[in-house]
């Protein structure tokens, strides 16, 4: 028993040695910020982690393995605690400020999808039972509630010009939203209810219109808010592969899953794509699937570009994390 704690012991620090961590930890300043940004992503020709948000950054060595209490996460813990707050300064606007003061509207705007978003980051990391995070949890549903409670829940979208556009007062919920709820489990007993409107938006057809919003006098795009179901069909789930794995990774930790017969449907094809060993390769072609979506580079790919099978074990794994957070028997090969 001794040995086989010994071992464990020296398991945690397994992810520490890990490079392409090391690197991004290194990529840090001394405030505990990367790049002064929080949502940002490299570009596709930068090298590394080159131009990477905080939050991004955080996320991304959550997934490798670090947990909370190291070094860089307790840096920059400071300031997702700070974005918390309900506020307007536009000091804590990062890259979502641009360069000239954002009008009060803007700046509250951009406020809320950074404080959704570090909420989100603050759960996944483990401080789910801190007052201040639950006390946000609390809020943005509140707010999440009341905009379905009202008539804009129903009709959400207005006319502005020759567009359809969503109304200031929406409050659809995030896709920051759903991952903190994906991680705070007593959050969403308490908050059945609206979880349950959640649920029910979350499985609404998608809209034709496109996602922007009225803030003040701008139209705004809003690629961070669920319209719908992000998954209706095979042709959403070939287009964008590790997307749809993301989505039903969240449904999964949310416990929606095995509600909606087309998302397991769209689960089961994945599996089907696996050979005789268990490892998923593509449906069609030999490339490696990419994704554009800002939401998926913390989770894929956590593996350097490599040859042969190992290129199919970032997909492979997701879909045996899935599988299990969706209680199935995981069969090991």
């Amino acid at each position: 028993m001794a040995q086989f704690d010994d071992a464990a012991a020296k398991a945690e620090w397994l992810p520490l040695s890990y490079v392409p961590a090391i690197e991004l930890m290194l990529e840090q300043t001394h405030d505990g910020l990367w790049n002064h940004a929080m949502l940002s992503i490299p570009s596709s020709r930068a090298t590394a982690f080159e131009g990477v948000g905080t939050i991004q950054a955080i996320r991304r060595l959550l997934e490798y393995g670090w947990n909370k209490d190291s070094p860089p996460l307790m840096l920059a813990r400071r300031t997702l605690f700070r974005l918390l707050a309900e506020d307007d300064d536009p000091a804590y606007l990062f890259e979502l400020g641009g360069k000239a003061r954002p009008d009060i509207e803007i700046a509250q705007f951009g406020r809320q999808i950074l404080r959704e978003a570090a909420a989100a980051t603050l759960a996944q990391a483990g401080y789910i039972d801190d007052p201040r995070l639950r006390g946000a949890a609390r809020r943005i549903l509140d707010r999440i509630a009341d905009f379905m409670a009202s008539p804009f829940g129903e009709k959400p979208w207005i006319r502005v010009g020759n567009k359809q556009v969503l109304a200031a007062e929406a409050a659809p919920p995030s896709i920051y939203t759903l991952h903190m709820l994906a991680h705070m489990p007593l959050v969403r007993t308490e908050n059945h209810a609206v979880v349950e409107a959640i649920y029910e938006w979350i499985t609404r057809p998608l809209p034709r219109q496109e996602a922007v919003q009225l803030v003040g006098r701008k139209l705004v795009d809003v690629p961070h808010l669920v319209l719908g179901d992000q998954l209706p069909h095979r042709n959403a789930l070939e287009d964008d592969v590790p997307a749809g794995i993301a989505w039903l990774e969240l449904l999964a930790r949310l416990g929606f899953l095995k509600r909606q017969e087309q998302w397991v449907k769209m689960f089961e094809r994945l599996l089907d794509d696996r050979d005789r060993n268990g490892v998923w390769h593509p449906h069609k072609g030999s490339a490696n699937p990419k994704s554009n979506n800002p939401y998926v580079w913390s989770t894929y790919p956590l593996e350097r570009p490599k040859e042969g099978e190992e290129r199919w074990a970032d997909v492979t794994f997701r879909l045996g994390l899935i599988a299990r957070l969706a209680g199935r028997t995981i069969d090991l090969v």
